[in-house]
């Protein structure tokens, strides 16, 4: 079993940046595919990232590519989420989860944190 905590969130001005980081427990992490998703008020949850267990494949949505990038380290059991040139549409609560497949699919994730509020104002 993989617990999930995340941190990082907070307020930002549209065009700034902030570091999202995901603490794990346990010594299977690295067994675990992790990813980020995202849920805005009144809407579905949202896929935003995506890194494979050793950190050798990323991948994600046309939304975030090129401003967002998910990175992890094994020994640390961490994965975090630089997040650039940050929008007002990126305000959401933002969670991170645990997968044993390689997957995009919020259903295919069998562990999640408790979510870190990202606030972008104009």
């Amino acid at each position: 079993q993989v617990q999930l905590g995340e941190s990082g969130g907070g307020l930002v001005q549209a065009g700034g940046s902030l570091r999202l980081s995901c603490a794990a427990s346990g010594r299977t992490f690295s067994t675990y595919n992790m990813g980020w998703f995202r849920q805005a008020p009144g809407k579905e949850r949202e896929f935003v990232a995506a890194i494979s267990r050793t950190g050798g494949i990323t991948y994600y949505p046309d939304s975030v590519k090129a401003r967002f990038t998910i990175s992890r380290d094994n020994a640390k059991n961490t994965v975090s989420l630089q997040m650039n040139s940050l929008k007002v549409e990126d305000t959401a609560v933002y969670y991170c989860a645990a997968a044993q497949r390689w997957t995009y699919r919020s259903g295919n994730y069998e562990y999640w944190g408790q979510g870190t509020q990202v606030t972008v104002s104009s």
